[in-house]
């Protein structure tokens, strides 16, 4: 059950004696048992983005995790054998996170992650087409070791379809053994410094390659690298609001792949869309929608033991490159980061380049293959979102150059 109240936020006084500094957005949440007992704790911020249609096409909506957000009682502590303990966040007109844990002898996780969204809240989803709750679920890399807190003061965005959740400044524990967070902690991937890419050979597949995602943003400003420290996190962006391009058909689904000296380690079968939103010489902002062509693509790329990378040139002189990632301790892969390089001749700065390296999307374990079959949509900036048509992708450990079992 939740602690009485719903969500406790503990006083900035009381953090900033106890050394614990949380930003002034993080909300408190606490789950008990039935004698009492505090099961799971849980201190962070968390930036919303979704993706929803109107009957003039779609639209983003961004909003924030509120201060009056509650755990509400149908939280639990679980039941050894039978029911995992869960975080059920309640807030707005009718919206529910929930974060359900599991745990084994060294490690305790989440499971599943689930927000429920409620379109018919029309402060949130104005002139939305359809009405009523709509659901999405990721398994976030979020992970400690059993009798540690889970630290994350980076931006750890999890993405679920048409919905990015971006939590800052996170603490979380589930399996308390005692009333208060631990002392010691686990810190997530996106606090640890970045390892250096060692460039390997890279081959292409015998089928044409196409790129990932990209984000882009005006050349006068450069990619930003990952930073080497943790790093105060930033909020999720917030799309512009332009006029819209007409979108083309859907993109040709290709498969490629990278190998190094030890063999293959990327495999990936997709279609890729992208989505760039930039100012005009006459200052109207527009948004292009591209698709990719494989046919008139170059692929490269790279392979170490922490990082996949695949880069891709087009005949068109934009350069596309996504990074995988390995989280060692959870054994899962995900996409990291993720860069774009591109020339737009109407634009008032023709050069576009932009990167995000804190991404955390086709996530799956080591050995195995992230596949969905529906169009998947993942904003990387402000300026830049990417429709994934039919992904299959498998990162790192690729045997007999075969996709692994689909999650």
């Amino acid at each position: 059950m939740a602690a009485p109240g719903g969500a406790r936020r503990q006083p900035l006084l009381l953090l900033l004696l106890a050394g614990l500094v949380y930003g002034a957005s993080a909300v408190f949440f606490e789950v008990k048992d039935g004698n009492g007992t505090t099961c799971i704790m849980a201190n962070f911020s968390a930036d919303f983005l979704t993706n929803y249609n109107t009957q003039s096409g779609s639209k983003n909506s961004t909003f924030k995790l509120p201060p009056n957000a509650e755990a509400l009682n149908s939280s639990s502590c679980g039941k050894e054998n039978a029911s995992n303990p869960s975080l059920i966040i309640a807030f707005g007109n009718g919206h529910t996170l929930t974060l359900n844990f599991t745990r084994n002898s060294t490690r305790y996780s989440v499971q599943m992650m689930r927000f429920v969204y409620n379109l018919s809240d029309t402060q949130i989803f104005p002139n939305a087409s359809s009405q009523g709750p709509k659901t999405a679920e990721s398994v976030p890399d979020i992970t400690a070791d059993i009798n540690k807190k889970y630290r994350c003061v980076s931006s750890n965005q999890i993405h679920m379809n048409n919905v990015t959740v971006t939590f800052i400044d996170a603490t979380i524990q589930a399996y308390l053994s005692n009333d208060n967070f631990s002392k010691e902690e686990t810190h997530c991937i996106q606090d640890e410094p970045s390892p250096t890419m060692s460039p390997t050979s890279a081959h292409p597949s015998s089928s044409p390659p196409h790129p990932s995602p990209t984000s882009a943003h005006p050349s006068s400003s450069p990619p930003h690298p990952s930073p080497p420290h943790p790093t105060p996190p930033h909020p999720s962006p917030t799309p512009p609001h332009p006029s819209p391009s007409p979108v083309p058909e859907s993109p040709s689904v290709h498969k490629y792949n990278v190998s190094g000296t030890n063999g293959t380690c990327l495999l990936a079968n997709m279609g890729l869309q992208l989505n760039v939103t930039y100012k005009k010489k006459d200052d109207k902002t527009v948004t292009r929608v591209f698709n990719i062509n494989p046919n008139n693509t170059k692929v490269s790329g790279s392979c170490t033991t922490q990082q996949v990378t695949l880069e891709l040139q087009s005949e068109t002189s934009t350069f596309l490159a996504f990074q995988f990632g390995k989280n060692a301790s959870s054994s899962r892969f995900f996409l990291k980061e993720i860069q774009l390089n591109m020339t737009l001749p109407d634009a008032k700065v023709p050069t576009f380049q932009a990167s995000n390296s804190s991404l955390r999307a086709l996530q799956a374990t080591v050995g195995n293959s992230y596949k969905c079959n529906a169009e998947e949509h993942i904003w990387v900036t402000e300026a830049f979102s990417v429709n994934i048509f039919k992904v299959w992708v498998q990162a790192f450990q690729v045997e007999g150059d075969k996709f692994g079992s689909g999650k």
